[in-house]
């Protein structure tokens, strides 16, 4: 499904290919391998468990984000989320991430007025913790995370990927004439 198309500019479905690129893509810049991680999304996304929007440029995957729109956050307790998201770094400051976040908010406020996501701490997610202050999400007060738990204050954490600060956003609320393209 194609979510928003204008002549720089495609946000659509993830396709089997683009897995690989991403991987390929990311790996060039000094990122972790992330195939699996591109992977599991696709599957999540072939299984209806998640939209997975990619931005493409010029027939090229530019970036990506991912919307769990009944993801567990906590046991027992099931929010829409937003996952993965990241442009790579030569295409960046271009507007990609917010239009990929625009489209992101729309789908989510299909499902929900509060759209979540757990943001990285250390210094490789500044600019996506950037971008979600500008867009208006707050911490939801409950401190840091560590693994899917809440740390326990004084306690030593390795500052890697696990390490999360949970974010939430209230959604305007579209009309069904609003969202009659994305139905």
């Amino acid at each position: 499904m194609v979510y928003e198309q204008d002549g720089q500019l495609l946000i659509r479905d993830m396709t089997a290919a683009d897995p690989a690129i991403f991987d390929a893509e990311e790996r060039a810049q000094g990122w972790q391998p992330t195939l699996q991680k591109h992977l599991l999304r696709l599957s999540d996304q072939q299984a209806g468990r998640a939209i997975v929007l990619v931005a493409e440029m010029e027939r090229q995957p530019v970036g990506y984000l991912s919307v769990y729109p009944m993801a567990e956050i906590r046991e027992g307790e099931h929010r829409c989320e937003l996952v993965d998201f990241g442009v790579l770094e030569r295409y960046r400051c271009r507007g990609i991430g917010s239009r990929l976040m625009d489209a992101a908010e729309r789908i989510a406020a299909r499902y929900t007025s509060t759209v979540w996501l757990a943001v990285g701490l250390h210094s490789g997610y500044g600019s996506a913790q950037r971008i979600y202050v500008k867009r208006g999400y707050l911490p939801d007060g409950t401190g840091a995370w560590y693994g899917g738990h809440p740390c326990t204050p004084y306690q030593p954490y390795n500052l890697d990927d696990d390490l999360v600060l949970w974010m939430s956003k209230q959604l305007d609320q579209p009309t069904l004439e609003e969202n009659r393209h994305l139905l």
